[in-house]
């Protein structure tokens, strides 16, 4: 009985062992998806508020970037676009004050012209009005002519102020996706410019472990597949993961640097990309290993 126990607990020992050290089939880093937030206009910081290891979701506020030159400029423009609506008015009430002249005309036209059939007027009298609404109706179109040029103007000035709206808008800087505050290059007070960078986000949400393999492992990895990914769990325990495969190098290339050894420097491997679902517990730079 005693012999029994002995093997039982044996048995046990060795398939827990097997479970938990078995050999992976790569092995990698952990990377996760890295964008570097930049301004896009130039000015003084006014608020600044991640801090590194928070976490930004979409859209979240990073920094704002003083607008007063370009509140200013809105304001300088909506004055010229309101001086060039009443430019607009002044033309349109002269091109009235001109068609009531040309109706009241057009009345004394319909008048002398039956006077004309009686002998009651001459034709010098009929032409004489005829040829003053030629006249206004002549100014009438350099007034139109004169209107569109001052609407042309008008059109100016509101894609100018569309302009100042969106660098406006650009001085907000939001998070472009939902993240960690990796690193912070500037702080609140500061002067930025057009492309200076402020922060650093990475996704942790999903991270990927990026393996290498070699061509006689490419027959059991396919791009969608789930695989095991593991990582150290105290000295000789693992922590296992569920990945699935993202990618798959279409072209071999030289095993990369981190591989130091003769024989393993002129192998010929594959570039592998497998997704997890990380819980916080991975993080950027550790080290882990799969298993196909």
């Amino acid at each position: 009985m005693k012999t029994k126990l002995l093997l039982f607990i044996l048995l046990t020992a060795m398939a827990g062992c097997k479970n938990n050290t078995g050999d992976a089939d790569a092995y990698g880093n952990f990377e996760a998806t890295e964008v570097i937030i930049s301004s896009e206009t130039n000015g003084r910081i006014i608020q600044f508020d991640p801090v590194e290891g928070s976490l930004l979701e979409k859209g979240d506020l990073i920094a704002l970037v003083d607008t007063t030159i370009l509140h200013l400029q809105i304001a300088e423009i909506d004055a010229n676009m309101k001086s060039i609506r009443t430019r607009i008015s002044s033309i349109n009430a002269q091109n009235d004050i001109l068609n009531q002249q040309i109706e009241n005309l057009n009345i004394n036209i319909r008048r002398i012209g039956n006077m004309l059939k009686d002998e009651a007027a001459t034709q010098k009298q009929y032409d004489d009005l005829t040829g003053q609404v030629a006249v206004l109706q002549k100014q009438i179109i350099a007034n139109n002519t004169q209107k569109e040029s001052v609407l042309a103007e008008l059109g100016v000035m509101e894609s100018k102020k569309g302009t100042v709206i969106e660098q406006i808008r650009r001085s907000s800087v939001r998070s472009p996706l939902k993240g960690t505050v990796i690193e912070k290059y500037a702080e609140s007070g500061e002067v930025t410019t057009a492309g200076k960078p402020l922060a650093k986000i990475a996704d942790m949400s999903v991270i990927t472990l990026k393996v290498y393999v070699s061509g006689g492992q490419l027959g059991k990895v396919k791009t969608g597949t789930k695989c095991k990914v593991r990582i150290d769990d105290g000295r000789k325990e693992f922590r296992g993961f569920e990945g699935k495969i993202r990618f798959v190098s279409e072209k071999a290339e030289f095993t990369p640097k981190i591989i130091q050894t003769k024989e393993e420097r002129v192998t010929m491997v594959y570039a592998v990309e497998i997704g997890i679902i990380n819980d916080g517990t991975l993080k950027a730079g550790m080290p882990g290993e799969v298993i196909f």
